[in-house]
């Protein structure tokens, strides 16, 4: 008796709460009806642009002949996630995207975060704009000029860099023939591009810092360094950690663009990633593979967000700020 009574108690309150809440999201949509409609126009661009697309992912899984369209066409099922698996181009595309997306995480992260900490106790404001703008501008520039920028500087006869080395009585170097050198070109010349404009999150992060805080240290004798390993980091560590989460669900992209405008056929068994042989699978190949090429490209995005889920558990667990 008493169950059933305690059944019966519970039932009203359930469907009170179902009530209250649509009636409170009922009572939002006609106050705030505004709002709504603004939300409504980034959520039609994610669903036209980026989960219709999501249909085409099926040809991975066939055997994509135009002419037949994406249903006629025969499946396969992994056939070509084997093929690649088992390609001897596999572990070569593999190792080479792996480093450079690491190499660039490991060398680009720190570098924002220490120029913002850097500029935020700069008193002269000059100076301090004066390095912004500087740090800033190669931001703006396209990824075709900054190539051709480190192309010209990298150039074995009339180079900058090399012009220098005759004149110091060093041998010239054709960086961009050597494999070994293409990492740190593409690493290196990302941050010096981008350094300046990813200290923005970072320095909006100090500004948010309590002010008081400082003062009770400055009163304790704290210097400087102190202060800044002490207050700042920590004070910046939530934004810090989000974004080395979002960064890390990019893992396999690493500026197809970029590479691709660097690579030549002396330096391709170090420059040849993931994107750049979709690339050359899917359309630059005189026997164009549609559905090859698609299964790489959900490989890499099934990866990605494997990777993604896994450092976002990882910083949950360890207490620190998570995107979900």
């Amino acid at each position: 008796m008493e169950a059933s009574a305690n059944r019966t108690n519970t039932r009203p309150v359930a469907f009170l709460k179902k009530d209250s809440l649509m009636t409170r999201l009922r009572k939002n949509m006609s106050s705030r009806w505004q709002l709504y409609l603004l939300m409504l126009l980034p959520i039609i661009y994610l669903i036209i642009f980026k989960y219709v697309p999501m249909y085409g992912a099926i040809i991975a899984f066939k055997n994509y002949i135009p002419t037949k369209g994406i249903w006629a066409s025969e499946w396969v099922g992994l056939k070509y996630f084997y093929r690649f698996f088992e390609s001897y181009e596999f572990v070569r595309i593999m190792q080479n995207t792996l480093l450079l997306s690491f190499y660039s995480l490991v060398a680009g992260f720190p570098f924002p975060i220490i120029l913002a900490l850097s500029l935020n106790y700069v008193n002269s404001r000059f100076f301090k704009k004066s390095v912004q703008m500087i740090t800033y501008a190669p931001h703006f520039i396209s990824v075709v000029v900054m190539v051709g920028i480190v192309l010209q500087m990298m150039d074995p006869r009339i180079g900058l860099i090399n012009t220098l080395m005759r004149y110091i009585g060093l041998p010239t170097i054709n960086f961009m023939g050597i494999p070994e050198w293409f990492s740190h070109i593409f690493v290196w010349s990302g941050i010096w591009q981008n350094v300046g404009f990813s200290c923005i999150v970072y320095l909006a992060a100090l500004a948010a810092v309590d002010p008081a805080l400082h003062e009770a240290s400055v009163v304790d004798g704290a210097n400087k360094i102190q202060r800044m390993w002490h207050i700042d980091l920590p004070g910046i560590m939530p934004v810090a950690v989000i974004l080395l989460i979002m960064n890390t669900g990019h893992v396999l992209d690493v500026g197809f663009e970029k590479i691709l405008l660097l690579q030549n056929p002396l330096n391709t068994s170090a420059s040849e990633v993931i994107d750049t042989f979709v690339y050359k699978v899917g359309l630059a190949s005189t026997a164009i593979n549609y559905s090859y090429s698609a299964a790489i490209g959900l490989f890499k995005s099934v990866i990605n967000l494997v990777l993604l889920v896994l450092v976002n558990r990882i910083a949950k667990k360890a207490g620190q700020t998570s995107l979900w």
